[in-house]
């Protein structure tokens, strides 16, 4: 087993770029450790595992820890180290937030990790919510708005604006001390608790008609709810969207119906359900009062925000999805940078695209060849999962829709719009997503994956004709398979298909 940075001194702990990287977050519902493999702008999930510990709720009257709380934390968190260690992790960073912060024998914990070989850093509640708006920005590098993050204990918010980090403030306004409140039988005390709140952070006022940001496991439980009632076809949970109007319509749901129904939603832990009502009370006065916009939600936030903090600026500015598409396509993929190469052969055929779809069509180029060690049966099923379930942020689900309709087409798919995609884009959408897919399945075809015929050929459209311009030496290449989806690629466009000698 690896030795952890983390039973070394500063002076003699490795290079994180040598290993694994991980996370243990010790929070008020729950302790959860992440492994991440890689350490690039986004670090893929290697393992994720959470225990619902509830430390926020285990306190004596004076504030203490319960002896059989810190008991069960320690007994986790000493499976989480030996986990990382047999994981080769090199580089664990352990953190702890409100229950721990707030909790009079918080240092008796603290010091019991200490001696296990677990050091703490003990986050501040502005530490908690600037980390929660990193990770938002580490998955949708365009956030501008408000982000919240419901925990157990607290709320964070934080303003993002040009990329950056601005104002941040924290709140005893957990589920957990919600709960409470409600407990105390007073008319309207959520609603004076998130006014008192707003009223002390007048920064939040410029954040009227943003987008708020969703970050926690409370308001995760609380979209998938929506995503169930709306049927929405995807099962991802990041950047699903909601309307300002959503919330206070969940609270009335969740009001009136048997909270035991609500364990056919798929991915929502039991023990998440209670605090549902007191998550959605929370979201809808928060987003009334504050008078804020559409709402996001962010599967990443402080966890994912640690590792971003710790990255340089050149790599923070690397867009997440084209940066995971890439990296996937060079892992699975036959030839390096291919993917790159041919999304500029086809590129003069969609000049006229918008920035978004141009972005789109190159994240389906770099995975347009990882498909070939699948049966060949199966390949355009590979391609609408990779795409339509696959770990990517910074894309939304139109644009996951795209990528799934070029990928189908470009691995064998044919060129009809996939039923299941209409959900998620327009026909038309999806007709040029097929073109891209077609265009790709072309080059492909014509340069067998390697660089020099698309490096000495081009494909352009000249009036009535989609034209595929070969270097004379290349001429050969032109064979009986190449001209079938030259045919192919010119009827989407309505073209006829010509080949030419540079």
């Amino acid at each position: 087993m690896a030795v952890l940075s983390l039973f070394r001194s500063e002076e003699d702990a490795p290079d994180p770029q040598d290993g694994r990287t991980a996370v243990i977050d010790i929070g008020s519902n729950s302790v959860r450790l992440v492994v991440f493999d890689g350490h690039g702008r986004l670090p893929a999930f290697l393992f994720n595992e959470k225990v619902m510990v509830g430390l926020g709720g285990r306190r004596d009257e004076d504030g203490a820890l319960h002896e059989d709380a810190i008991a069960d934390a320690v007994e986790i968190l000493c499976r989480f180290r030996s986990l990382c260690s047999a994981m080769d992790v090199t580089d664990l960073r352990t953190v702890a937030t409100a229950a721990v912060r707030e909790a009079r024998n918080g240092a008796e914990l603290i010091a019991q990790l200490q001696e296990i070989g677990l050091p703490v850093r003990l986050l501040s509640g502005e530490d908690e919510a600037k980390l929660a708006a990193m990770g938002v920005l580490s998955a949708i590098p365009e956030a501008e708005g408000l982000v919240g993050d419901l925990g157990g204990g607290s709320l964070e918010l934080a303003r993002i604006a040009d990329g950056q980090v601005k104002e941040c403030v924290s709140f005893p306004l957990g589920v957990l001390r919600i709960a409470e409140l409600r407990k105390s039988g007073k008319k309207g005390a959520v609603k004076r608790a998130i006014a008192k709140a707003l009223k002390s952070a007048d920064w939040i006022r410029q954040c009227e008609g943003q987008p708020f940001y969703l970050v926690g496991g409370s308001w995760r439980a609380l979209a998938r709810v929506d995503m169930h009632r709306t049927k929405f076809p995807l099962p991802i949970v990041h950047h699903y969207v909601m309307k300002p109007d959503r919330p206070a319509a969940l609270v009335r749901l969740l009001a009136r119906i048997d909270m035991s129904k609500l364990s056919v939603v798929p991915s929502i832990a039991s023990q998440r359900i209670p605090n549902l009502p007191d998550g959605a009370a929370i979201l809808s006065q928060l987003v009334k009062q504050a008078n804020l916009g559409d709402l996001v939600v962010s599967a990443y936030g402080l966890r994912e925000g640690l590792l971003y903090e710790r990255l340089d600026t050149e790599t923070r500015k690397l867009d997440p999805l084209i940066a995971a598409t890439r990296e996937e396509g060079e892992r699975q993929g036959r030839f390096p940078e291919h993917g790159d190469l041919l999304n500029r052969w086809i590129a003069p055929l969609f000049a006229e695209e918008s920035k978004t779809d141009k972005r789109i069509r190159l994240a389906a180029c770099l995975l347009a060849d990882t498909g070939w060690r699948a049966h060949p049966e199966f390949r355009a099923e590979r391609g609408l999962e990779m795409a339509l379930h696959g770990n990517w942020v910074g894309i939304e689900s139109n644009g996951r829709g795209k990528m799934a309709q070029a990928l189908f087409t470009n691995f064998g798919g044919g060129v009809g719009v996939v039923d299941e995609l209409v959900n998620l884009c327009s026909e038309e959408e999806l007709r040029q997503a097929s073109r891209w897919g077609l265009a790709m399945r072309f080059g492909q075809r014509l340069s067998g994956g390697v660089a020099g015929p698309l490096e000495l050929s081009k494909v352009a459209v000249e009036d009535d004709k989609l034209i595929l311009s070969l270097d004379k030496g290349d001429a050969e290449l032109y064979s009986q398979p190449v001209a079938k989806r030259h045919r192919q690629l010119a009827d989407a466009f309505a073209k006829d298909a010509e080949m030419r000698l540079l």
